[in-house]
């Protein structure tokens, strides 16, 4: 085991977190999930990344406190989302140790975290692999990540906690976007080593005709362009709810203005829906006379702006050709490129490992796909699947409390955010982790602080920036 540098600076923050108190400790885990490319220490071939590391301070600091270790446990009940998430971990657990074992040999696969396919373009028959314990400790450490944001967040001032950290994730998104750019251009990437030291491939110094492929903190361009998707589904819904309305508007076209430009065929793909369901979300909230004048707004200018947009392009031909030999560029010629090509095989083979085992999977970190369904179908079979389906369709579709108020929208717009995060990992993620991110969005999304309101105010839903 070696402790890296990052790993040390972690472990500082984290014990004067403890001191400072659990909601500190929370706002901070949510922004440490920002180095994706980053590992705090690494044991063999497994990279432990600094909010996994942080994971254990918020955990100590949270469940050491009576209330919040009793709505931990409550996250998990069968009544609650958590309970279908820890049955698909559960059984993801088992399924990592005993189908590779009992199956070993049923079909052929790509492994996760295997080069043997990119040296010799050939399967292997199926057999236990490393990855089967790293994304069984990955898996393990999001379901502890919902069930703590689920207990700070049960209270109004813990549920502010895990929203700072959100803005605070969004901004340093930004920044970081900026910083991968800037040093770029400059030849000074090395100043950006101490976050890019995970022990597997990153993809920093890629263009594509002369453009820098925007990575950010994380491996890959898709990797930054999926967070950036949830993070302009998080501040667009923050914006049309009013909330901090100069603040959210500003990252969220910022993010949106990164997305386009990052080159990644995931964001200018989900870029769009992500609009048109902030789109359908304004609709249902004009007219609200909380904070609804932003929903109002933007139902009222999207078709005009759409349709001067559209005239310009038809006008300008320059420009409309310009723009459509960028995304000829960066999504229609992708599929026939060979990094297209290979996704598409590893997602051919991970289909059909899906029907060599009847269903059941070849065990969780198993294989890899290009895509989190083929992932999940194949990795954890259809019980993985079912249960992964029932913990989403509860934590972000079921009605929580009042439909008008602070937490609502807060709420709503985690909701919005964990879409755009599953669209993002429906079209590249070749994993079923879907970090630490997503599964803070998708608590704060199922937490209930009315319930401790009387004890500690919310403020107006229209706070000023």
């Amino acid at each position: 085991m070696s402790v890296e540098p990052i790993g040390l600076v972690t472990l500082l923050i984290g014990l004067v977190c403890l001191l400072l108190g659990y909601r500190v400790a929370a706002t901070t885990l949510v922004a440490a999930g920002l180095f994706g490319s980053a590992a705090a220490f690494i044991i063999g071939s497994a990279n432990i990344q600094p909010g996994h590391m942080f994971l254990a301070f918020v955990a100590l600091a949270t469940l050491t406190r009576r209330r919040e270790a009793l709505a931990a446990m409550r996250a998990l009940s069968p009544s609650e989302p958590g309970f279908w998430f820890a049955c698909l971990v559960l059984y993801g657990l088992l399924t990592a140790y005993l189908l590779p074992r009992i199956l070993a040999g049923a079909t052929q696969i790509i492994p996760l975290g295997s080069t043997a396919f990119e040296d010799t373009g050939f399967t292997v028959p199926l057999s236990p692999v490393s990855s089967n314990f790293t994304q069984s400790v990955y898996m393990g450490a999001n379901l502890l990540c919902f069930a703590m944001t689920v207990a700070i967040a049960s209270t109004a001032s813990g549920f502010r906690a895990i929203l700072t950290g959100l803005m605070a994730f969004s901004v340093g998104n930004i920044i970081f976007a900026l910083l991968d750019l800037g040093t770029y251009a400059t030849g000074t990437q090395d100043l950006l080593g101490f976050m890019r030291n995970a022990q597997y491939t990153l993809h920093t110094d890629v263009e594509v005709s002369g453009m820098k492929r925007i990575v950010g903190s994380f491996t890959e361009a898709s990797s930054f362009a999926r967070s950036t998707l949830g993070i302009l589904g998080l501040t667009g819904t923050l914006w049309l709810c009013a909330y901090k309305p100069v603040w959210t508007g500003t990252i969220a076209l910022v993010s949106l203005a990164l997305l386009i430009l990052s080159t990644s065929s995931t964001g200018l793909v989900g870029a769009p829906i992500v609009l048109l369901l902030l789109y359908w979300t304004a609709l249902g909230r004009s007219g609200v006379k909380s904070g609804g004048r932003y929903s109002s707004l933007a139902v009222l200018c999207a078709p005009p702006l759409a349709v001067a947009l559209a005239l310009i392009l038809f006008i300008d031909p320059t420009t409309s050709a310009m723009i459509i030999d960028y995304v000829n560029l960066a999504v229609l010629d992708k599929a026939t490129s060979d990094s297209g090509v290979e996704r598409s095989s590893w997602n051919a083979v991970a289909l059909q490992n899906f029907l060599d085992t009847w269903g059941i999977g070849v065990g969780l970190g198993t294989v890899r796909a290009s895509s989190f369904l083929l992932a999940l179908l194949a990795n954890v079979g259809l019980p993985g699947a079912i249960f992964y389906g029932v913990f989403a369709a509860t934590a972000l579709l079921r009605s929580r409390g009042h439909t008008r108020s602070f937490p609502a929208d807060i709420r709503l717009a985690a909701r919005n955010a964990c879409f755009g995060l599953i669209l993002g990992d429906l079209l590249v993620s070749p994993v079923i982790d879907q970090g630490l991110f997503f599964y803070v969005l998708a608590g704060i999304a199922s937490a209930m602080p009315e319930r401790q309101a009387s004890n500690d105010r919310f403020a107006p839903v229209g706070a000023a920036a």
